[in-house]
C-alpha cells in the first residue's frame, strides 16, 4: 500500500463528516455563527499541533503566506458552504462542492504547469457533467 493512501482515506472520512455537520449546525444556529464555532474547533486542533511541534513551527515567508491564504480561502469556502447548506439539500450541496478539485486541477495546470493524460481529462469532463446533473 502507498504511504499516502492511509492518510487519504482519513482525509476523505473527515472531509465527509465536515460536509455533513454543517447541515446539522444550521438547523440550530445561523451560518455566520456556525463558521465562528468551526474556527474555534480549528483553533483547538491548532493548539494541539503547536504542542506536537514543541511550540516552534517552521517559518518561511512564502510558506506562511500560502498557509494563511489556505486558511482564508478555506474559511471563506466554509462560510459559503454553510450558506448553501442552510438553503439547499445537503446531498446536492456536498456533491457539487465535493467537485472542488476541478478548480485545484486548473490552478495546478496554469501555475504549476502540471499536465493531464487523456483518461484524466475524460474524468474531469465527467465531473463537469456531474455538476450539471446535480444542479439541474
Amino acid at each position: 500500500m502507498h504511504s499516502w493512501f492511509f492518510w487519504t482515506i482519513l482525509s476523505m472520512v473527515t472531509f465527509g463528516a465536515w460536509g455533513f455537520f454543517p447541515k446539522l449546525a444550521v438547523n440550530y444556529i445561523s451560518s455566520g455563527s456556525a463558521v465562528i464555532y468551526q474556527v474555534a474547533g480549528g483553533l483547538l486542533v491548532g493548539v494541539v499541533g503547536l504542542g506536537l511541534l514543541n511550540f516552534r513551527p517552521e517559518a518561511h515567508p512564502m510558506g506562511i503566506l500560502f498557509a494563511l491564504l489556505t486558511g482564508i480561502t478555506g474559511i471563506l469556502g466554509t462560510f459559503f458552504y454553510y450558506l448553501a447548506a442552510s438553503r439547499g439539500q445537503i446531498a446536492i450541496v456536498a456533491g457539487v462542492t465535493g467537485l472542488y478539485p476541478l478548480v485545484t486541477i486548473l490552478l495546478a495546470m496554469v501555475f504549476l504547469h502540471e499536465t493531464l493524460v487523456l483518461k484524466q481529462v475524460i474524468g474531469l469532463c465527467c465531473a463537469v457533467v456531474a455538476i450539471i446533473l446535480l444542479a439541474g
